[in-house]
Parts: structure tokens; sequence; C-alpha cells
């Protein structure tokens, strides 16, 4: 017994099987805008009926368009001919890598962010004595800025043999708190010894100081 299909011309029946695959994916969009549709009326009436807060209601409906949309894209991925096993497997491998460069650059963008805050937020600058206070028992990072770069701020030690240098990541100063000094100590102090030396050179050589000479 002959069927409807068996009386179709061998052209018409080749034009149908290439169009069933557009077909379907038309009908599960349709599908699932209609769903999504009909999901999103329900919600809004259920936080009307309770009165619930409108930030429930905003993340549920981001949340149901979101599945709905996700599983009409596998739907369609499928009848294309893609095995949901490769999908899950390259999203899961994608979602790795993404997680672990996303993590592994989160720290050298911090840093150059925090570099633009010392900058525009005036810190500290350059040859100012700084101390990372740790906490109220134990000692902080101490010493003068000599470089400021992207990554790092360098500290000069001028108190430890050898006068190290510290390289402090820049985000580590905005995650404690930090003293500063605009003028070094050292500095200060060679300030204010020069002229009570002169003064006393002076007047061990019976004259008067160097600042009071009168020239010639």
């Amino acid at each position: 017994m002959s069927t409807f299909l068996d009386t179709l011309p061998q052209w018409l029946l080749e034009g149908m099987r290439h169009l069933a695959v557009p077909a379907e994916i038309v009908l599960i969009f349709l599908i699932a805008r209609f769903l999504r549709r009909l999901l999103l009326r329900l919600t809004s009436q259920v936080v009307a009926t309770y009165n619930l807060p409108i930030q429930l209601h905003v993340g549920a409906k981001r949340i149901i368009g979101f599945v709905v949309m996700a599983a009409a894209a596998l739907l369609i991925l499928e009848r294309l001919g893609v095995s949901a096993t490769v999908l899950w497997t390259a999203f899961t491998g994608f979602a790795t890598v993404a997680a672990v460069g996303f993590f592994a650059a989160w720290s050298v963008l911090s840093n150059i962010f925090c570099t633009v805050l010392i900058f525009t937020t005036g810190l500290f600058r350059l040859q100012d004595v700084i101390e990372v206070i740790d906490g109220a028992d134990k000692p902080g990072l101490r010493g003068r800025v000599i470089d400021i770069n992207l990554v790092y701020t360098t500290l000069e030690e001028p108190d430890a043999p050898g006068q190290p240098i510290l390289k402090v990541p820049n985000s580590l100063f905005f995650q404690r708190s930090v003293r500063r000094w605009r003028q070094p100590a050292e500095v200060a102090a060679t300030l204010m010894v020069r002229p009570a030396a002169a003064a006393t050179a002076a007047a061990d050589a019976g004259g008067p100081p160097a600042e009071n000479r009168k020239p010639a």
C-alpha cells in the first residue's frame, strides 16, 4: 500500500529532507521564546501576589531567560550534529582555562590599577620614607621610595647592613595602613646637624660662622 510520501517526486523528497533541520531549529527557537514569556509572566504574577521584593523578581527573570535560552541553544546544536558530550567537555575545558587565566592575571591587573591609584591619590612619592604597618605588635616594611613601576614599588632600607632594597607589590599598600614621612629622617637630621657643625667649627677658629661672614 503506497503512502502519500511515495507519490511525491524524488526532488521534492530531497528538498524536504534538507529543510527538516532548519524547520526544527526554527521550531525550537519559537517554543523557547513562548516558554520564556510564559515563565516570566508566571513569575510576575507570583511576585505581585506575594508582594516579593523587586530584586528577587529581576534575579528570577535573568535566571529563567538564561536557562531557557541555554537549553534551546543546546538542542539546536544537537540537531546540527554536535554531541552533547563534546559540548560539555569543551565548555568545562574553556571554563577551566578562563578561570586559571583570570586568577593568574588578576594579581598583575590589580597591581597596575593600584599604581594608577598611587599616582592619582598621592599616597606617597619618590624619596618619601614610608612604613607598611602590619600590626600593632609587628614591625612593618619600612624604607625610602626609590622607584615606582606598574607592578612593584622599590624601597631602600638605609639602616640595614648593605642597604638592601625591597620590592613591594603595589596592591599591598591598599591592604595595609601606610605611615608616610615626606622627608627622609636621615636627610632632615643632616640638614639640622650641618648648621650646628659649621657654627662650632667657626667658633673654634675664632671667627664668625660662615653664614655671617661678609665678603671682602
